[in-house]
């Protein structure tokens, strides 16, 4: 159970960080910016969860390692990422202006509200309205940006390992 939820202020870095107590003895949630030592855990992450988002799709689609993916890697490169801590990274969203990227959670963290906060901190980072694009299959996912209130805008084709799949450009104004 949350007992305490707030930001902090990083004095060594001046960057905003979001930080939750739960009960004495618990765990301790961090959200912070992501930094180099975390690249290992990112690519893991990104390993164990991208196929996720597919899954629905009717044809089967092999993973591209996030290193391998010079598209998704380029991307990552210049978007300001942020990581889930829990004693150890849970998961990550990565955000370029007022567009979210990525946002990916470890298999074993899901439904314990850790996509669900990555996602109000990046919300909470951009003035205005907020863009992403999502699978259209994957209704999990877009079942979580509804209740953020965000709206499917568009429809589009995209390719993924040379596979084609339909994506939908959701927005929150």
């Amino acid at each position: 159970m949350e007992v305490g939820f707030g930001w902090w202020i990083s004095l060594r870095s001046e960057t905003r960080c979001r930080v939750a107590a739960y009960q004495p003895g618990l765990t301790v949630m961090i959200i912070r910016p992501f930094n180099e030592d975390d690249f290992a855990d990112i690519v893991d992450i990104y390993a164990k969860s991208k196929l996720d988002e597919l899954k629905f799709e009717e044809k089967d689609v092999e993973l591209i390692p996030l290193i391998e993916d010079q598209k998704r890697l380029t991307e990552f490169q210049e978007s300001d990422v942020y990581v889930y801590e829990e004693n150890r990274i849970l998961g990550y969203g990565a955000l370029f202006g007022s567009e979210i990227r990525s946002l990916f959670v470890t298999p074993e963290s899901r439904g314990r509200a850790v996509g669900k906060h990555l996602l109000e901190y990046l919300i909470s980072l951009v003035e205005g309205p907020v863009i992403l694009h999502v699978v259209a299959s994957n209704t999990p996912a877009k079942k979580l940006y509804e209740k953020y209130g965000f709206k499917v805008v568009g429809e589009f084709e995209a390719t993924y390992n040379n596979v084609i799949v339909h994506a939908n450009k959701m927005v929150r104004t």
